[in-house]
């Protein structure tokens, strides 16, 4: 086998074997620093995430351990730090909160199912070379679902914030009205923790950005609580606390692999792939680009996709790529996916010493953290942006945003796609068709769509601007009646080919059957222009064969000298226009 065929297979199973001998003690060093931030950082993150996806708190600590190393290691990025992430949280919860009660044993079984379907997904989609389809995802389906995310985390963790008993499950405005209902119940002394978590996250990332806002604000808001419930006694104030966590490394586990559990997750599991995979590959060339080199979609596909699989026999959820984590990964100064893979094995040194003093985190201040992960969601600048630029991005945004709030949550992203789609397929199938002719103000008398140029009265020249496709020929068609009807005289019509990128069979038929019908007039049909992609669909499609490769020209001049012999020249002798050079000769 050639030595470039091992090279692309090796590369293909074990991407780690091209930049694992390149790593340098200075390497190393920066990538440890890293790490420890990360660690850090992915700590408080974890407890909040998992929470969110209604898993036990320590299941988004799992979810930063294997599945981070494992997508290190067989992805593309330096940088891409994957774990568990906000929007993956939510999707997972709106989904599974539906079968099973939240943080049961039947519940993290669904969610090991899920996240081993995604990885299988991702998986195939990888060796697939599909790497393409994340970019059907437009950037206004990603503000508009992370901002309903955002909505939805901050009613789900109402309960938790006010210290009220409720269901928490359901639509947007499900909760909100069942917060109604038990407003009375507001519980003052949890409502206070939580307000001062909230109060200490939103100090600390104004005036000290460097410091981890989460771990400053869950600190001040255990320490709240504990200091209520020293001086008033735990019952009084009625504070609960999330509980110890397990001070362990990932236990081993196994989805299920029930067939009626595969077919009730697999809508799910299908839209929480694409936004898993939107959401890393965005991140990874995003940090790519600031570090000046790029990444393999498709390799990314893979290491997400086993990243997955190995999180759903280790006791994680749903991982992808985290914004947070790999930013911070980025500014404090990783060179190597070996900074991922540090922070992920540090972060397993930091819960075997620290978990079992999560028995002093309230769920209050774990609320309070989320309403600021909840807000910083909301991508303000870019709606702004989006609803000031286009009327049809703008409602790409309100559709997912409001399907993210009013429907299932995973029928946002397909909502958002879909009209996506929808709204690409009908600009795409009205291309934009302009008159032309010489103007004697421009240069050598270049064509002119102004609308005061004289028009020849036996020829007219258009230009289409797009591709001529099932989907568009009926718009094209129509504009041919229409000129054929107003302009009967005009019997010739010369197309303007070079703003044609793509013709199909049927838009070759069409452009066929306006040939034959303008020669049963006693005219013709011409391009001028013409690609060479196009001229070899035609060819293929046997227009060339119905009217003649002689109408068909690859110059402007060329054509218009050709097209002008073919006139009625008794005509062209009383004619007073003399639109062309060459009606100069007749003078």
């Amino acid at each position: 086998m050639p030595s470039f065929a091992i090279n692309a297979h090796w590369s293909l199973f074990w991407p780690f074997v091209r930049w694992l001998p390149q790593v340098t003690a200075q390497d190393l060093r920066a990538d440890l620093l890293a790490a420890l931030t990360g660690a850090i950082i992915v700590l408080p993150q974890g407890v909040a995430f998992a929470t969110i996806a209604g898993m036990p708190p320590e299941y988004g600590l799992y979810a930063g351990m294997v599945p981070a190393i494992i997508a290190a290691l067989f992805g593309s990025s330096r940088h891409l730090v994957s774990g568990p992430t906000t929007a993956a949280s939510v999707v997972l919860f709106s989904a599974l909160s539906l079968m099973a009660t939240p943080g049961t044993p039947d519940y993290v079984a669904l969610a090991l199912t899920l996240t081993f379907m995604v990885g299988v997904i991702e998986l195939a989609l990888g060796f697939a070379r599909l790497g393409a389809l994340v970019n059907f995802i437009s950037h206004s389906v990603v503000v508009g679902f992370t901002a309903g995310a955002a909505f939805l985390i901050a009613a789900k963790q109402l309960k938790h914030f006010f210290g009220i008993e409720m269901d928490s499950g359901g639509h947007f405005h499900d909760i909100l009205i069942e917060f109604g209902r038990h407003a009375v119940e507001v519980n003052p002394f949890a409502t206070l923790v939580g307000a001062i978590t909230l109060a200490v996250g939103i100090a600390v990332r104004v005036w000290m950005p460097r410091f981890p806002y989460m771990i400053a604000a869950m600190l001040c808001g255990s320490v709240a609580a504990v200091l209520f419930d020293q001086l008033l006694g735990s019952d009084y104030t009625g504070i609960v606390t999330v509980g110890a966590l397990p001070a362990s490394l990932p236990p081993l586990s196994a989805p299920s692999f029930a067939l009626d559990h595969i077919k009730e997750l697999a809508p799910t599991a299908l839209a929480v792939t694409l936004f898993a995979l939107t959401e890393a590959v965005s991140i990874g060339r995003s940090l790519a680009v600031r570090g000046g080199y790029r990444i393999d979609g498709n390799q990314e596909f893979i290491g997400q996709g086993l990243s997955n699989i190995a999180g759903a026999f280790f006791s994680g959820y749903v991982a992808t790529g985290s914004f947070n984590r790999s930013g911070v990964n980025f500014e404090a100064g990783a060179r190597t996916p070996l900074a991922s893979i540090f922070a992920a094995l540090l972060l397993m040194v930091i819960v075997l010493l620290v978990a079992p003093l999560a028995s002093y985190l309230p769920k209050a201040a774990m609320a309070g953290v989320l309403f600021l992960v909840a807000w910083g969601l909301i991508d303000r600048k870019e709606i702004r942006h989006i609803l000031h630029a286009s009327r049809r991005e703008a409602a790409v945004l309100a559709v997912t945003f409001f399907s993210a709030l009013f429907l299932e949550l995973e029928f946002a992203i397909f909502a958002g796609v879909l009209l996506s789609l929808v709204l690409y397929l009908e600009r795409t199938s009205k291309p934009r068709i302009v008159t032309l002719a010489p103007d004697p103000r421009l240069p050598k008398r270049a064509f002119s769509d102004a609308t005061d140029v004289q028009q020849c009265p036996q020829v007219r020249y258009i230009r289409i601007d797009g591709s001529l496709f099932f989907g568009s020929v009926a718009h094209v068609e129509r504009a041919f009646d229409v000129l054929r009807a107003r302009f009967s005289s005009q019997k010739h019509l010369a197309i303007m080919a070079d703003g044609i990128n793509f013709v199909d069979l049927q838009g070759a038929q069409t452009l066929l059957d306006e040939a034959v019908r303008r020669r049963a007039d006693g005219g013709g049909l011409y391009l001028i222009n013409v690609k060479h992609g196009l001229w070899e669909t035609l060819d293929s499609a046997g227009f060339l064969d119905t009217i003649e490769v002689r109408n068909v020209f690859q110059t402007k001049e060329a054509g218009v000298r050709a097209i002008y012999h073919k006139l009625d020249h008794d005509l062209c002798s009383v004619c007073e226009k003399r639109v062309f050079v060459e009606c100069g000769l007749l003078k």
